[in-house]
């Protein structure tokens, strides 16, 4: 069977980048920059698909079963970036940010390079991640001052 693109279950890491396409997705053009800057040594590249913004439409369902229905639509940027040794790499963002989309993939293509992927991890995503982890424990922390017990309050019967 011939075929262009590999099953899923040929690509033995894809979970791995998954999660990291969608820490990249996550974070701040700036904080990936800063991450890049930090490996670039001289790095080659071409945009065999420079950043584009165009529309998807975002469907959903009530509790998970009911029938689909499209939601809206949603404005999205992606760029592919393909380094001179052969990989290529895609950045998917929402909102209109052109720069981030080319960053995100230019980490992508980086990230399947075996001999740049720890480097990767290290200088990129691991900061990324460390500051996405603060993010949401601020946020859980601020919820949870909110909370209110209600098993603990007292009826005012005698």
């Amino acid at each position: 069977m011939n075929r262009a693109t590999p099953a899923a279950s040929e690509l033995p890491d894809l979970p791995q980048r998954r999660e990291a396409l969608a820490v990249l997705a996550a974070a701040d053009s700036n904080d990936i920059a800063r991450g890049l800057r930090q490996l670039d040594d001289g790095l080659s590249y071409s945009e065999p698909r420079p950043p584009e913004v165009g529309l998807v439409m975002l469907r959903g369902r009530i509790g998970s079963r009911g029938a689909p229905f499209n939601a809206g639509e949603a404005t999205v940027t992606r760029a592919a970036v393909q380094l001179a040794s052969g990989e290529m790499g895609f950045g998917y963002v929402l909102g209109r940010d052109r720069e981030k989309a080319r960053l995100v993939a230019l980490c992508d293509a980086l990230w399947q390079v075996a001999g740049r992927r720890d480097a990767v991890e290290r200088q990129v995503l691991a900061p990324l991640r460390s500051k996405q982890k603060e993010k949401k424990e601020l946020e859980r922390a601020r919820t949870a001052a909110t909370r209110v017990d209600f098993f603990t309050l007292v009826r005012g019967e005698d």
